[in-house]
């Protein structure tokens, strides 16, 4: 029976969907290309009508997390977006957690196609919490505010991957999301009260 052109978008975006979980679950590297389409529920055989490259679907997969991320933090306030980002859930929640925490390390490794979508990506989350801030209108002073996002943004990702690395019942990882939170909302880089 032929798939129809339909069909195989939406058998290809769920590939992406379910490549984007468990590359964040387990890295790059530790996903096959047989293991991924069988837990997409393809064979082995059908990925390269999907994709010409195993690249090529890592980079579809970053998209799509940084997709996910941005829309997730779509309406939200900043000092929520933290909270949530330094969960303990989140922490616990790999495949559907944070590209960047999950993947920035295996990134860094990879090609530049591969960079240039973390790039857009990191790019794509500053923009949006740029967008529900109040933003001055003064450049500099949002100059200011964007070297601030970015220096907490980088916080709570290096927070959450120090986390990580810890035993699940370590104090310590605890510990570590507890400080980085608290010093994280007391600087309220997103809005102009700082």
């Amino acid at each position: 029976m032929k798939v129809t052109k339909a069909q195989a978008q939406a058998n290809r975006a769920h590939i992406v969907q379910t490549a984007s979980a468990l590359f964040r679950q387990r890295g790059y590297e530790g996903v096959g290309i047989a293991e991924l389409m069988a837990a997409a529920g393809f064979t082995h055989g059908g990925f390269y009508k999907h994709f010409p490259s195993k690249a090529d679907l890592l980079a579809q997969a970053a998209t799509f997390g940084f997709e996910q991320a941005v829309a997730n933090a779509e309406g939200v306030d900043a000092a929520e977006f933290v909270r949530h980002y330094l969960s303990r859930q989140h922490r616990d929640s790999r495949g559907d957690g944070c590209t960047l925490a999950a993947l920035s390390g295996d990134a860094a490794r990879h090609p530049e196609p591969i960079k240039a979508v973390f790039s857009t990506g990191i790019e794509s989350l500053l923009a949006t919490l740029a967008r529900q801030s109040d933003a001055p209108e003064d450049e500099k002073q949002e100059g200011d505010l964007r070297a601030k996002r970015i220096e907490v943004i980088a916080q709570v990702i290096g927070a959450l991957v120090l986390s990580r690395a810890c035993p699940d019942d370590s104090p310590l990882a605890d510990e570590i999301l507890d400080v980085c939170l608290a010093a994280a909302l007391q600087r309220q880089p997103f809005t102009c009260a700082t």
